[in-house]
């Protein structure tokens, strides 16, 4: 029941009966309930802050998990920075050791903006985490471009040690013991002087298989009668040539390609030779180089020892 109001009328000295209008009531009514809804907000927020939600309370145990996660994160990403850092100096040494090379610089890691972030809490802790995130995964795929050169170059020394002179041209079972002359200056079998002998002679029954040592081109088969013979020339590319002389066959021509080991020629005495035997000459860059430092593929050490010592015993050359 809602009360009555009176007011008093001090013109008549009584009191009059109050009547409001319908808008006057509709006013009064939204007033009350609108300082009724800001009390219960007030008291709503005071008791937010005083007591926590069963919400609230998950949430804070997620965010110290979340924060837990990402410091976590941290340190994994940390050990894996640490392991491509050791990869990469293992990288560097296969590219000096392996290769002789110079080994690729380190690409350079892109900055990035994580602007987009600061909105969240604990902002610099996730910015920090994608950051060496981001980082490490980088240079995860700037690897991936540093393994395709290692694989490149690996193709090319293997080219490149299969055409490099590395075995002995003749059967190197018996012919270690017949090396009649080594490289250096050794005396001319006819003119009886002093020479630079800018080869090995290798002594060995006429019809003897010679073989190449090294992958290569055969730039040339040639006859020289009154000086070299029968000659054939290979040019194995990275600067190296190889000569037989003194062949009485050759069994390659002119521009074929030859693999190491192919037999090329025999043992013969021709040109101006006293015996049967294998002239042999490495070439390097267009100088002669002694092939003794060329068998490298094909000696143990010990065949190799021998191989010294018969080279630089002997004093006079085959040619």
């Amino acid at each position: 029941m809602s009360k009555v109001r009176f007011s008093f009328d001090s013109d008549k000295l009584s009191y009059d009966k109050i009547t409001l209008s319908a808008g006057q009531k509709i006013f009064r009514f939204l007033r009350r309930t609108f300082v009724v809804l800001i009390f219960a907000v007030l008291m709503l927020y005071g008791l937010s802050l005083i007591f926590e939600t069963s919400g609230e309370k998950i949430q804070k145990r997620e965010n110290k998990q979340l924060v837990f996660q990402y410091e976590l994160l941290n340190k994994k990403v940390e050990g894996m920075e640490r392991s491509i850092n050791d990869i990469q100096q293992h990288d560097d040494n296969i590219y000096r050791m392996i290769f002789g090379i110079e080994p690729n610089s380190e690409p350079e890691v892109k900055t990035l903006s994580y602007n987009d972030l600061k909105r969240y809490s604990n902002s610099e802790l996730i910015a920090m985490a994608s950051h060496k995130l981001d980082t490490v995964l980088m240079r995860v795929d700037s690897k991936a471009d540093v393994y395709d050169n290692v694989i490149n170059e690996s193709q090319k020394r293997t080219k490149f040690l299969a055409a490099v002179p590395a075995v002995f041209p003749v059967d190197n079972t018996h012919s270690i013991a017949r090396v009649a002359s080594g490289y250096g200056y050794r005396i001319h079998p006819i003119y009886q002087t002093l020479k630079m002998h800018t080869g090995i002679d290798i002594a060995a029954p006429a019809g003897t298989s010679v073989y190449a040592t090294g992958n290569g081109r055969v730039a040339s088969v040639e006859n020289h009668p009154t000086t070299r013979g029968r000659v054939i020339v290979i040019d194995h590319g990275y600067g190296y040539k190889t000569v037989y002389e003194h062949l009485g066959k050759a069994k390659v021509r002119t521009g074929q390609r030859v693999t190491r080991g192919d037999v090329i020629g025999e043992v013969g005495s021709t040109g101006r030779s006293t015996a049967p035997h294998l002239h042999y000459e490495v070439h390097k860059r267009n100088k002669t180089e002694n092939p003794i430092n060329y068998y490298y593929a094909d000696l143990s050490p010990e065949q190799y020892d021998n191989l010294i010592k018969a080279s630089s015993l002997t004093t006079m050359s085959f040619d």
